[in-house]
């Protein structure tokens, strides 16, 4: 298979071409690279119908052999980390060992969930009656994944769905569709034909999918805009729905840190991936008695590492990931100059990619949107406090409640403060770790179910309680 040429679906066990296309751009140089496939909507009928008759079989093969194919995807992910990861610089702009690295993360984590196996809940078991509660598939998955961590957040779907005992067609974001498409090649003789569909398409394939009435579930992670339309759709037909949206994520640091110890966990949890991740540090509140402190040390990083194309030795950040993203971000930039907001700002190429210097603000006012407002952008307020009460209810004043964090030596008081966040995640004295064992999931308009975990499992999976009697 050549990685850089015939990007195809993959429907019912097989290769598919569209009539139509989509640009693939690489955002390091705002240049289109390659041509996806635009997925019609026989297309989509097609993958759903042979989804729905993979089914039928697929639910009925036991569980350990389900198990061990999803294992076997984990391998040939890890095996094609380096075809992959330069496939995936290329479209996503991550430098490559970053991007190698998600796929092999990708890879593990499909092997981590194929060895969970969903419970069995006996309330009794006596000569009278039994009673037991199984969890049973759904049917036909539809799963959409977003341009940010487009391998890794896609198997976050794949790996549990195809576990539980469910079918799938899978669409990439539109931006990153080409990892996607090549995994889908790569894995089209590991399940049965129709067990995983993968398609792409431009703007109009995900309202289809979310409003086709083949599908028992929706799995999406992008905008908590989207997500309510996501959810409106859904409605329509009680689809079930597990929805991981946006953060505006705040971390604290406490006056007793060591500053040159945290500083770059502290930096890399707010820039890592340009700060495209929905988990990043987006508001850092530090108390006043270290602030100028830590602002210094980290705009002294912001100004060492390198932004530029991840395919260039030396490279630290790229560029963000698309047009349309990169304007929101500009716009959020020029928002705060005509506020006349005080930047500290590191280097960026202008060389026609979508590149932002890296943005350190000093102590806005909290009012201000690029404090509002979710930048999914290299732009980190810093703001102080010097009142715990105070700083808390600033923290947890947002419409979001994705992750948080809490830098403190004293575990007891930052595991306190970390009860009182408004967040499904939080950290203490680390950042964006993330595991498949653990539960991950948004408070507020920041999540819709959850993934990960047992309960992740059981999201693609729902309660069959069986009474018996034996007397």
């Amino acid at each position: 298979m050549n990685f850089h040429t015939d990007y195809a679906m993959t429907i019912d066990g097989k290769a598919v071409s569209a009539a139509a296309t989509i640009p693939v751009t690489n955002p390091a140089t705002g240049e289109i690279f390659a041509q996806a496939p635009d997925c019609g909507r026989d297309q989509l009928d097609a993958a759903v119908a042979a989804a729905k008759a993979a089914y039928k079989i697929w639910k009925k093969v036991p569980i350990a052999e389900r198990q061990a194919l999803v294992a076997k995807a984990g391998d040939i992910l890890i095996a094609h980390a380096e075809e992959l990861g330069r496939l995936f610089t290329k479209e996503q702009g991550r430098p490559v060992d970053a991007a190698r690295q998600e796929v092999l993360m990708a890879g593990e984590w499909l092997k981590s969930v194929a060895a969970m196996t969903p419970p069995i809940h006996v309330a009794e078991d006596s000569a009278v009656q039994l009673i037991e509660t199984r969890y049973v598939p759904l049917g036909v998955v539809c799963a959409i994944a977003p341009w940010n961590f487009p391998v890794s957040l896609a198997m976050w779907k794949v790996a549990p769905a195809l576990v539980a005992g469910n079918t799938m067609v899978l669409k990439p974001s539109p931006f990153t569709p080409l990892c996607t498409l090549k995994i889908g090649q790569l894995l089209a003789d590991v399940f049965p034909p129709g067990v995983l569909n993968v398609i792409s398409g431009g703007d109009e394939l995900g309202p289809w999918m979310t409003s086709h009435p083949g599908f028992a579930k929706i799995s999406f992670t992008g905008s908590t805009a989207t997500g309510k339309r996501v959810l409106e759709s859904a409605a329509k037909d009680l689809k079930r729905v597990t929805l991981e949206l946006g953060g505006n994520d705040a971390a604290i640091v406490m006056p007793d840190v060591d500053l040159d110890e945290v500083a770059q966990k502290i930096f890399f949890g707010a820039f890592y991936n340009s700060a495209q991740i929905c988990v990043a540090t987006k508001r850092l509140y530090v108390h006043e008695d270290i602030y100028d402190g830590l602002r210094d040390r980290l705009v002294a990083i912001a100004k060492a590492v390198k932004v530029g194309d991840g395919g260039e030795q030396g490279t630290v950040l790229g560029p963000i990931q698309n047009k349309r993203q990169y304007d929101r971000v500009i716009d959020l930039l020029n928002d705060a100059k005509t506020k006349k907001l005080t930047l500290f700002q590191g280097e960026a190429p202008s060389n026609g990619g979508y590149f932002v210097p890296v943005t350190i603000v000093d102590n806005p006012p909290e009012a201000e949107r690029v404090v509002q407002e979710e930048a999914f952008g290299p732009i980190l307020p810093m703001l102080k406090f010097s009142d715990i009460d105070d700083v808390i209810d600033r923290a947890n004043d947002s419409e979001y409640g994705l992750a948080g964090a809490v830098w403190s030596k004293d575990l007891d008081k930052a595991v306190d403060i970390a009860r009182r966040l408004e967040t499904g995640t939080v950290w203490i004295n680390q950042n964006l770790n993330l595991r498949p064992d653990t539960i991950f999931g948004g408070h507020k308009q920041s999540g819709f179910g959850v993934e990960n975990g047992m309960e992740g499992l059981l999201e693609f999976m729902a309660p069959q309680s069986l009474y018996l009697a034996r007397a």
